[in-house]
């Protein structure tokens, strides 16, 4: 199983994904406190004294107790979420390309005072980036085709998956913005 089980504060915002391992450990410390999906998998264990194997169900949605943190949501931005953001597209051109083909371009360059941020980054194929080269897309006459955002928490943890279940699509992407859109 490569499915990872998601893991909720007691508020029912998503803070991380989970193994099977961790979740049952917390399952067993009485840490859950409520939970939701489907049955992912069964752990069997022991055998007690009148025969009866204990059995342990593991959701795939779990909510765990504790502090709710009220701070602003900053999620890392590395190129494997950026171009997963991006749908491996262009986005100059418009093609869709193998993630070794393709490369983060600043909008505004960070030689023109451009921030290595979610909101000035997009996913470029080589050949589009090294055409815009130090420029602004207008100066290089080169159109952007999305306006680069920058991802929640939900679209974030969709993003750093690639198993996502379909009952934890369902719940994360209730709470998606308009700029995010799955094939």
């Amino acid at each position: 199983m490569n499915a990872k089980i998601l893991r909720l504060n007691k508020a029912g915002n998503p803070v991380s994904w989970l193994t099977r391992e961790e979740t049952a450990t917390l399952l067993v410390k009485e840490l859950v406190i409520w939970s939701l999906g489907d049955t992912v998998m069964e752990i069997r264990g022991g055998f007690n004294r009148s025969g009866e194997q204990s059995v342990l169900k593991l959701p795939s949605i779990v909510a765990c107790d504790g502090k709710v943190h009220l701070e602003s949501f900053d999620p890392p931005l590395e190129n494997k979420y950026l171009f997963r953001r991006d749908k491996n597209i262009c986005l100059y051109c418009g093609g869709v390309f193998a993630v070794m083909d393709l490369s983060r371009d600043h909008v505004v360059p960070l030689s023109r005072g451009g921030k290595d941020s979610w909101t000035n980054v997009v996913t470029s194929c080589r050949r589009c980036n090294n055409r815009k080269a130090d420029r602004a897309p207008e100066q290089a006459n080169m159109q952007l085709l999305a306006i680069p955002f920058v991802p929640n928490q939900y679209e974030f943890l969709y993003l750093s998956n690639h198993n996502v279940l379909a009952d934890q699509m369902e719940f994360l992407s209730a709470r998606f913005s308009p700029h995010i859109q799955l094939s």
